[in-house]
């Protein structure tokens, strides 16, 4: 046996040396112990399927081009499948392949040896690796997996959809499945097949889930423990984002939007204010009655019934700024218009603007709220921030409010028992799919303990404050000027 053919050998004997010495990658403890767990169940065919839940961009997807990589060499000699299902074709298939290739390339053992079958297919000799889409509308039937599925994003794809298309692919060869993720809701693909994994591992002892989060890759990269801080200072630690993409803790899929906790973080400290105190920063934030509920209406969530404008005015403290890079927004008093029309209102408003001098005014402008909101903005063309709700826009303004209220920043220094009923009654929901939808608002038809119907108008006023946590804050301070000699006069007589 010649020396470089023992060479390639000892390289291509672990998935470490491989990776290392032929594409010079180091790969991560957290990443090597899922890939032997991989290998020994292709190596001694026990079809298991192994469960990768791990934080948010730690390297999961590099894992997956390198191992992909590395089973192609193995088995070039053989024909077997490889396939790998992302929740979308663009961008996450695409963007699968592209890794896929990168590492192909770059690596001294395979750079030449690979070649293009399709657009979602690759070949290295005669093992094939096929990239496909988990929407719900792909059409996928036909792929075999006879070595190996993987299921990248489980949490976003439908488990109906994994179940009819993609688990029937291992059939003929019982082959192993690896199903990777970060951690959503308890009713998600990547959920249920972690529950079964551990009980199968209870049985039989064979480690098959591995769970990594933020503070076992902080451990090895420290930049990374840097940036999941700054997003704990962002959003706060308990906001659905942090919880799972980094802690790995699943949330319900559908709860009360504002539970104790978040109440109690949005607890004044302050009394409210009648009238406007000289030197603070106001907004107001205006929920329209009477919009067009149509695209907020979704299956329940978001009232129809709501018949009230609602004006929250919003004391904007900057004093932390320095310390939490975002303002405090403290409600300090709110108003409301019922059977009135928006010219009338706007007369109103227009008196209470003149008062308070807010520096934005955040309105609802979708529908009938447009009018109100032309009408405003034609007063004050600066101040004025439209708001048009369609079902991904309000989703933003819930997880933004949130994020707002989890790192203390939000206070309510004017609350009534109908702002602690319409809080106590919103729900909320999360839909399927990456887009991470949050449906939120108070269900159609309910009710409070009085029998009246409870509205949400008063939290989407409030929500609003998302809207001016977007902008761009700093302080502000006096101009200064400092005197100069012209240079002109300093050369007279010089020359």
């Amino acid at each position: 046996m010649s020396t470089l053919t023992q060479t390639v050998k000892t390289i291509a004997r672990s998935f470490d040396n491989f990776t290392f010495r032929a594409g010079g990658i180091q790969m991560r403890p957290y990443q090597l112990d899922p890939a032997k767990a991989i290998w020994n169940s292709i190596i001694k065919k026990r079809g298991d399927t192994i469960v990768l839940i791990i934080s948010r961009q730690a390297g999961k997807d590099e894992l997956l081009a390198n191992l992909l990589s590395y089973l192609a060499t193995l088995f070039a000699h053989r024909e077997v499948g490889i396939v790998v299902a992302n929740p979308t074709y663009k961008p996450q298939t695409i963007n699968a392949i592209m890794r896929f290739e990168n590492r192909l390339k770059a690596n001294l053992l395979t750079k030449s040896q690979w070649k293009k079958r399709s657009d979602y297919m690759r070949m290295m000799g005669s093992a094939t690796v096929s990239f496909l889409s988990g929407d719900q509308s792909a059409n996928v039937v036909g792929a075999v997996a006879s070595l190996l599925l993987i299921i990248n994003e489980a949490q976003d794809i439908s488990p109906a959809k994994y179940d009819k298309d993609f688990a029937p692919m291992v059939a003929s060869t019982n082959a192993t499945r690896l199903i990777v993720g970060t951690a959503w809701t308890s009713d998600t693909l990547l959920a249920r097949e972690e529950d079964a994994a551990r009980k199968l591992e209870k049985e039989d002892g064979i480690k098959r889930v591995f769970l990594y989060t933020s503070e076992d890759v902080r451990k090895i990269v420290k930049q990374y423990g840097t940036f999941v801080d700054n997003e704990i200072s962002k959003l706060g630690r308990q906001h659905p984002l942090v919880k799972t993409q980094y802690f790995c803790e699943r949330i319900d899929s559908q709860l009360g939007m504002f539970n104790a906790g978040r109440r109690a973080l949005m607890l004044g400290d302050q009394p409210a204010q009648s009238n406007p105190t000289p030197g603070h920063l106001y907004a107001y934030c205006i929920d329209v009655a009477g919009m067009d509920e149509a695209l907020l209406n979704l299956d329940g969530l978001g009232n129809p019934g709501r018949d009230s404008t609602t004006l929250s005015i919003v004391d904007i403290d900057l004093s932390m700024l320095s310390t939490l890079q975002a303002p405090i927004f403290r409600v300090v008093n709110r108003m409301s218009w019922q059977g009135i029309s928006h010219m009338q209102i706007f007369g109103q408003l227009i008196a209470n603007i003149a008062r308070w001098n807010p520096n934005y005014i955040v309105i609802d402008a979708t529908g009938v709220g447009e009018g109100l909101w032309a009408m405003l903005n034609k007063s004050y063309p600066t101040r004025c921030l439209p708001v048009k709700f369609s079902q991904q826009e309000k989703s933003e303004i819930g997880w933004r409010f949130l994020a707002i209220i989890e790192t203390g920043r939000f206070r309510d220094c004017c609350i009534t028992d109908e702002v602690r009923i319409q809080y106590d009654k919103c729900q909320s929901e999360i839909l399927p799919g990456p887009a991470k939808t949050l449906r939120w608002g108070v269900k159609d038809g309910t009710r409070g303990a009085d029998g009246q119907l409870v509205h949400d108008d008063i939290i989407l006023a409030d929500a609003l404050t998302a809207k001016l946590d977007q902008l761009e804050w700093m302080y502000s301070s006096p101009t200064l000027a400092t005197d100069y000699t012209d240079p002109l006069t300093e050369m007279e007589g010089k020359y």
